[in-house]
């Protein structure tokens, strides 16, 4: 049986739309490390829960993880990576932005508002992160641990991320933190309108390998839903 789970995985993608090819700047790499490197291989649980939603769009590209009015430097349609490395050869220009939002955008979101009334009783909002903080991070150049789970606008209750943290805490066999040092994003704070969110970030450091990475969060997400899910 599936669990009453959404799995929102965001950042996995790398495509650029062919459109866009040409003014962009980054190389392949440059793209992997802007978005969640591993998030793929990590949060490969479709077949394990009742919804799961992703993206082929890079990052880089377009934010699924901002809102639509956030046109900051590191916002919804980035001009740098965050690691301060220039996107666009030109602006992309209104008329490119609002494509962008009516093709992958509003689909994406538009499916997590639907998981709403789909069984589902917890969103999870899934990433990896960088072992230390990037330029624009809330938290350059400090040592990350090796997972963070945030609900800071009270975005699900404190004894489901406290439940949840420990059972990480467990399968992983590392340090898990609470809201710190992220304390959740614009999924996790337009959706918990809706129903329960959290986000999850798992350190990209070599702590353990990805299909360990993997299996720990299955484990830990299988622990919580027997707990709170009756």
């Amino acid at each position: 049986m599936k669990l009453p789970i959404a799995l929102s995985v965001p950042h996995a993608g790398l495509s650029v739309p062919e459109e866009l090819a040409g003014n962009c700047l980054l190389t392949e790499q440059e793209i992997v490390a802007d978005g969640d490197e591993g998030a793929r291989a990590i949060y490969q649980l479709a077949d394990e829960v009742r919804v799961f939603v992703t993206t082929e769009i890079a990052r880089a590209v377009l934010d699924m993880n901002r809102a639509r009015d956030d046109r900051r430097k590191d916002g919804v349609v980035k001009t740098h990576t965050c690691w301060d490395v220039p996107i666009w050869r030109e602006p992309l220009t209104e008329p490119q932005v609002q494509t962008l939002f009516s093709a992958h955008h509003t689909p994406y979101h538009g499916a997590l508002t639907r998981a709403a009334g789909s069984g589902v009783i917890l969103g999870v909002d899934c990433h990896t992160m960088a072992s230390e903080g990037p330029p624009v991070g809330p938290d350059p150049g400090r040592v990350r641990p090796s997972a963070c789970l945030s609900n800071g606008d009270g975005t699900c209750p404190r004894e489901w991320i406290e439940a949840l943290a420990g059972f990480l805490e467990t399968t992983l066999q590392a340090e898990v933190r609470i809201n710190d040092p992220f304390r959740g994003g614009h999924i996790t704070r337009t959706h918990a309108a809706e129903m329960p969110w959290v986000q999850l970030e798992l350190s990209r450091g070599p702590f353990l390998p990805l299909r360990d990475k993997r299996n720990a969060v299955l484990t830990a997400l299988r622990r919580w839903c027997s707990r709170f899910s009756q």
